[in-house]
């Protein structure tokens, strides 16, 4: 990991010397515009409206408009800002970690001791363990002031980003001004519910779905070569192109592939196949019913049928046949 920002913790007269690294990372496959018909990138330019001009990134500068009047600030104007210049990460306050509500937690950041001695950072960690609190601190980053919030994960020191308080909408929905009656019966099965469903939360057993079919959708693009070279922005031959007979055998490559990397899994991950013959989801829903249904994932022996499928497909020819008959016998 790169660092992104130096600075120090201040609390009283107590400095600590930290490094500021990006604590999450975007795992999402990025995906360009391009001209369908010869694969061409799609470029945006920076045009003036005024001449026409395209502008270099280094000429833009930064404008507040109020409808009538444009006030322009040059990048001079922004960094000669006292907050943006601040290599302070400065305690405001401690206060008992529960009462910081969740729907205020935004980007998160680990902290590295940045001295010869890490003594202050260790005390400052101990410290927020003992009295379980959470620092609620005031800094700058990335021409932002900001509030954040300074907890101990494991060994680290973590700065989460606050929202500000008029960032965060009010809730107001007309259907819930009046109680709604729930019976005890009602609540009684909720809670029974719930007890099946209930375990303790492991992160590492979820996966994004949707990515891991794209990526599998790609490869087995660039396996059956369907493909261009980077440089190639023309070319395709009229009769190229994606025939009926090529989407169902890509289709199938598919589907044996996400097979293949789930068929030695548990049974939780075998519930969403079911629904990929019918081809009527995208694979964005398929992902999201896969998290939904993965509790029931005893049930799933019952449907121990990757056996059957094959033999389900053999006998489909045979019955195909005489399915024709009696339509012509009709």
């Amino acid at each position: 990991m790169r660092s992104i920002w130096k600075g120090a913790i201040t609390f009283g007269l107590v400095n600590v010397p930290v490094k500021v690294y990006g604590a999450t990372e975007d795992h999402d496959i990025s995906l360009h515009q391009v001209h369908e018909a010869d694969g061409g990138r799609i470029r945006y330019q920076r045009r003036c409206e005024i001449d026409g001009t395209i502008i270099d990134y280094a000429d833009i500068a930064r404008a507040y408009d109020d409808g009538e009047r444009t006030v322009i600030l040059t990048k001079d104007d922004l960094a000669s800002l006292p907050e943006e210049r601040s290599r302070e990460i400065e305690v405001v306050e401690f206060v008992p970690s529960e009462q910081i509500d969740p729907i205020m937690l935004d980007k998160s950041y680990f902290l590295e001791p940045d001295s010869k001695s890490p003594k202050a950072y260790a005390l400052l960690r101990k410290t927020l363990e003992s009295t379980d609190r959470t620092a609620i601190v005031h800094f700058a980053l990335r021409q932002k002031t900001r509030l954040g919030a300074l907890r101990v994960r494991g060994d680290v020191l973590v700065l989460q980003a606050l929202l500000w308080d008029d960032e965060v909408r009010e809730a107001a929905f007309p259907a819930l001004d009046e109680p709604t009656k729930v019976s005890s019966q009602e609540l009684e099965m909720a809670m029974s519910l719930v007890d099946q469903f209930a375990t303790d939360f492991a992160p590492e057993k979820f996966t994004d779905d949707y990515q891991e079919q794209l990526r599998t959708l790609i490869e087995a693009k660039l396996a059956q070569g369907d493909a261009m070279d980077t440089d190639e922005t023309f070319g395709r031959e009229p009769g190229e192109g994606d025939g009926g007979g090529e989407v169902l055998d890509l289709m199938e490559a598919l589907k044996r592939s996400v097979d293949k990397s789930r068929g030695g899994g548990s049974a939780e991950k075998k519930a969403p196949e079911k629904k990929a013959p019918a081809k009527k989801s995208d694979d964005e829903d398929e992902g999201v019913t896969s998290n939904v249904k993965k509790p029931v994932a005893e049930k799933a022996p019952a449907k121990k049928a990757p056996a059957k499928k094959p033999a389900a497909t053999k006998p489909a020819a045979t019955k195909k046949a005489p399915a024709k008959r009696s339509t012509k016998a009709s």
